[in-house]
């Protein structure tokens, strides 16, 4: 089968599906372990940070730039609207964030109860990661030079290898609560549930408006920087391990890199 024959709005939900399926099979370990050893985990959240990072640039931004023949306006736009969508986001809708010791909540006050907040929390986190795949199978579609199916496929590995240490970093604190192993799962891989609706909607969102294409392409960009450096950086710098997970962040850039500029 010519997988480029397809129509990129499937091709988005079925790579958004499959990191949906990698955040479950990481939150899955809560049936296995109570507690992930925090240097293991410190490591695999800085090489989580570090892909992010590098597909930001490698697979959107810089397709985002050379689309407009050196313009670097529209992406510089699209960058900065995608980082203060989810500051707005962050200030103004009720979330948890949750960690090995503490949970705390922001946004306005609400009496939603706690389940409630932590999903809203990582949506937030996650919807970013599927829009930036949709957009990326939909730039292959509009036939954008420095875009192919094969880089597409690469973001969506790469992100995919980054959601199985966010799946374990919120079912297993999520154990330690007092929640059932059961609903502990449940709740983490709800995190990358979100990700086939932002697929779905980046794509259609570029065939719909196609001049529109690198601000959508920095516009998710920059909404992954920001959930990087609010959300998994200081998560995994607050300990003792931080050396580790900034080797981890070194280690999760190159991988991409390789990934996105070997079968791009």
């Amino acid at each position: 089968m010519n997988l480029e024959s397809l129509n990129p709005i499937l091709l988005a939900l079925i790579g958004t599906i499959f990191t949906w399926l990698m955040t479950a099979a990481g939150a899955s370990l809560v049936f296995f372990v109570k507690r992930i050893q925090t240097w293991f985990m410190d490591t695999m959240m800085g090489f989580a940070a570090g892909v992010m990072i590098a597909a930001s640039f490698w697979s959107l931004l810089n397709p985002a730039m050379e689309m407009t023949k050196g313009n670097p306006f529209p992406a510089a736009i699209g960058f900065l609207a995608g980082g203060l969508f989810l500051f707005a986001a962050d200030k103004l809708l009720p979330h948890e964030h949750l960690s090995e010791e503490t949970c705390s909540s922001e946004g306005l006050k609400t009496p939603w109860g706690e389940s409630t907040l932590l999903f809203l929390a990582v949506t937030m986190h996650n919807f970013p990661e599927g829009l930036a795949i949709g957009v990326a199978y939909g730039a292959v579609a509009y036939g954008l030079e420095t875009a192919s199916l094969a880089g597409a496929i690469a973001l969506t590995i790469g992100i995919g290898l980054q959601n199985l240490p966010e799946g374990a970093a919120v079912s297993i604190p999520l154990r330690k609560t007092g929640l059932s192993a059961g609903r502990s799962f449940f709740w983490g891989q709800i995190s990358g549930a979100v990700e086939p609706i932002g697929g779905v909607i980046g794509a259609a969102l570029v065939l719909i408006a196609q001049p529109f294409l690198p601000y959508a392409l920095s516009f998710a960009a920059g909404a992954m920087i920001y959930a990087v450096a609010e959300e998994v950086i200081p998560r995994c710098q607050n300990g003792k391990y931080a050396h580790l997970a900034m080797l981890g962040l070194m280690l999760g850039f190159v991988v991409m890199m390789v990934l996105d500029v070997a079968l791009g």
